[in-house]
């Protein structure tokens, strides 16, 4: 009997599963593309791509055949996806899941199916490559041997403000994504809360064409930012926090005794002004004792 000629893919093995596999894409330059990303679009049996146009542009740029099904997998329809897509690995097929830049599940989406996928112990990769957080990082100019990332900044302005205290004091470089349109109000707020002499950087369209990256203090940025448009994609580098010098510890003994005639227990009020000063709780303690007799 003759054997049948081979037509297209294998069918997915119905005894073994297949594997999922998250691969970064290029932030704007085509050229960025790692040959397994080629491979894998075109041999991949589904396509889970955050915006299909885009998806279809890059791999006509590429250029790269692909004949797997595409799926869209935007916010919007993540959950309503995932049931399908775990099914499809189930079944032995390779679910390849981009965004429309950069790795996906990094403030895009593709979290919750890794998730779900290792509750399942199915078979998950992943194809490195670009990313606008390490690639802001690096041109940022600022030490960044310990960063954060922090996705998107909130949009409400007390929202914001609160997210901003709580990088004051952060050691660490902090990378995050900000919207062209807010960027200078973030900017601004960031002024307010950090202090106008803290550094940062501002990378705008990277690796594309009109690649941009403005370096200096929050009070120069955000006048650069308020003096004309922002556009393009904007990546936000903040340098660490420098080290607080604590004050001595006898000058905080008068203002633990406010607290305390305000009603605080000494050990409460102690341990609030130890926070907010950076000092030992325990030598404030016995100042405070020590001045009370």
């Amino acid at each position: 009997m003759p054997t049948p000629a081979a037509s297209g893919r294998e069918a997915p093995s119905a005894s073994a599963p297949g594997v999922l596999v998250l691969a970064a894409t290029p932030l704007g330059d085509p050229r960025d593309a790692s040959p397994r990303l080629r491979e894998l679009i075109g041999t991949a049996d589904v396509i889970a791509a955050e915006d299909t146009r885009r998806f279809r542009t890059l791999a006509a740029s590429l250029p790269v055949t692909y004949t797997g099904k595409i799926v869209s997998h935007y916010d919007a329809v993540e959950a309503e996806r995932l049931p399908g897509l775990l099914a499809a690995v189930r079944d032995g097929a390779t679910v390849l899941v981009v965004s429309d830049a950069g790795m996906p599940a990094v403030s895009d989406p593709g979290y919750r199916l890794v998730a779900a996928a290792a509750a399942e112990d199915l078979p998950v990769t992943c194809v490195p490559g670009p990313s606008a957080v390490t690639t802001a990082l690096v041109l940022s100019g600022l030490p960044c041997e310990r960063f954060c990332f922090d996705g998107f900044p909130p949009r409400r302005p007390g929202e914001r403000r609160r997210w901003l205290e709580a990088l004051r004091d952060e050691r660490r470089a902090a990378v995050f994504f900000e919207s062209p349109r807010r960027t200078a109000d973030t900017l601004a707020a960031a002024v307010e809360v950090l202090g106008a002499e803290r550094r940062a950087a501002v990378c705008r369209e990277l690796t594309k064409t009109h690649e941009q990256v403005v370096r200096g203090t929050l009070a120069e940025l955000a006048d650069w930012a308020a003096a004309g448009d922002v556009l393009g994609e904007v990546t936000i580098v903040l340098a660490g926090a420098q080290p607080r010098e604590a004050p001595p510890v006898e000058s905080l003994v008068d203002a633990v005794r406010e607290r305390t005639d305000d009603g605080e227990r000494l050990k409460d009020a102690v341990a609030a002004v130890a926070e907010a000063t950076g000092v030992p709780k325990r030598e404030l303690y016995n100042a405070a004792l020590a001045a009370r007799d």
